[in-house]
């Protein structure tokens, strides 16, 4: 979902067959007739650790202005200090290009988290580290993006700085608009947000240093590295 969480006119969603990791999981993903997944010649663990390190997808969520996008871009300069090839998924970015034919209807919300994930899950699966910020307010669809890219790459981030922050703040003017009636549906404002119920990481943008947040997500990769090279993180 795009950082704004803005309705319009719902537009019509082509529909997309499957993309999947191998030909056990394209087949629970239910492909359309006369589709058949071709597997490669590279084995799956080949390809997603020819950079030398297991790739996650960081799903950032939250409202907007919460801090989201800053993070992620913050976060993306981190990991390419520290040699970790990496791509950032932004909401706006998506629907400037991939996602520009979706609205903000409930339907096209779930359309644009669905597509972001498949998006992560490709680029995960050839071993990037992969920094999504999409609003995305429903648990539903992030339980989805979940089952898409995959639990065990899948770190839900709850960018949790609270709405009076976030209107504060609005480096967009979209709550002004929404406040005055000429946004519907904006998320926060007359639109519900589902926080995280067990997030992996929360930052309140708020009460963090400028960069913290992604210093701190930068340290959980690097800890999970450890854990996954020394056993379990004590």
């Amino acid at each position: 979902m795009n950082g704004n969480g803005v309705a319009h006119a719902r537009s019509h969603v082509p529909a997309c067959e499957t993309e999947s990791v191998n030909a056990e999981q394209a087949s629970e993903r239910r492909p359309g007739a006369n589709i058949f997944w071709h597997a490669g010649g590279v084995p799956e663990h080949a390809r997603e650790l020819q950079f030398g390190r297991s790739p996650l997808t960081f799903w950032l969520t939250g409202l907007s202005g919460a801090g989201k996008s800053t993070i992620a871009f913050d976060l993306e300069r981190l990991l390419r200090r520290e040699g970790r090839p990496c791509a950032v998924l932004d909401g706006d970015n998506m629907r400037c290009g991939l996602n520009r034919d979706l609205g903000f209807s409930d339907e096209d919300r779930r359309e644009n988290v669905r597509r972001a994930a498949e998006v992560a899950r490709l680029m995960n699966d050839v071993g990037l580290v992969v920094v999504t910020s999409f609003v995305s307010p429903l648990r539903q669809d992030r339980t989805a993006a979940r089952e898409i890219v995959g639990a065990a790459r899948f770190v839900e981030v709850h960018v949790s700085t609270p709405l009076q922050v976030c209107e504060s703040r609005d480096p967009k003017g979209l709550y002004r608009k929404a406040r005055r009636g000429e946004l519907a549906d904006f998320t926060g404002v007359n639109a519900p947000y589902e926080p995280p119920l067990a997030p992996a990481c929360a930052f309140d943008t708020a009460k963090l240093p400028e960069g913290g947040a992604a210093a701190l997500l930068l340290n959980y990769l690097l800890e999970r590295d450890r854990e996954r090279e020394d056993g379990p993180m004590r």
